[in-house]
């Protein structure tokens, strides 16, 4: 109960961000991104799509293209519970609405990848603390893919510093830490053990 009801305070702050607002603070939080020696060196990123308040990241996919990264994004399997890569190249072409109206790959256009190609993983999410937690929206579907499929992925959480807070999260035994969080003002690193 307690995670859900911080899930909401935050994710209503987060709403609560101007379009102006929003498109400013996702850019410097895009450019911190593009400071991190991980994200630079790595050849194939999953980004998710972004989707209401959340930091933009279409532009942030679309320079990763024109820097000849490979990009992935999921495609949601909902009665599986699990998260499936694709490749794209072009995203007003490759993606079209999927579940819950969230822009995925359109398996017809993107190319399938393997799981453990991917080098860096970019996570939404609705809540982080200073300790690598994070909440994220209830379906759990990053938590499997990051614990089954891309374990030694380099993890990135985007997010805004109104979505930071300073006490630890309550979390639970799936919930997988970060490597790193990103803001528009603070890059956090985190030391993962155990993979």
């Amino acid at each position: 109960m307690e995670r859900d009801k911080i899930r909401r305070q935050v994710i209503a702050l987060r709403d609560q961000l101007t379009p102006q607002d929003l498109a400013i603070k996702s850019e410097r939080a895009v450019e911190n991104l593009f400071q991190l020696a991980e994200f630079m060196a790595a050849s194939t990123v999953m980004f998710y799509a972004s989707f209401k308040s959340e930091v933009q990241t279409m532009g942030a996919i679309a320079r990763c293209l024109k820097q000849g990264k490979r990009v992935a994004l999921p495609l949601t399997l909902a009665k599986e519970k699990m998260l499936r890569p694709y490749l794209i190249k072009d995203p007003k072409r490759d993606l079209k609405p999927g579940y819950c109206a969230i822009p995925e790959p359109d398996p017809d256009l993107a190319v399938l990848l393997n799981p453990q190609d991917i080098d860096v993983v970019i996570i939404p999410g609705s809540v982080f603390d200073r300790n690598s937690g994070r909440l994220v929206y209830g379906g759990g579907f990053y938590d499997r893919c990051l614990a089954n499929q891309a374990p030694a992925s380099f993890r990135v959480a985007l997010a805004f510093e109104l979505q930071v807070i300073d006490a630890s999260l309550p979390l639970e035994a799936h919930d997988q830490p970060l490597d790193c969080l990103v803001t528009e003002k603070n890059i956090f690193r985190f030391e993962r053990t155990g993979y």
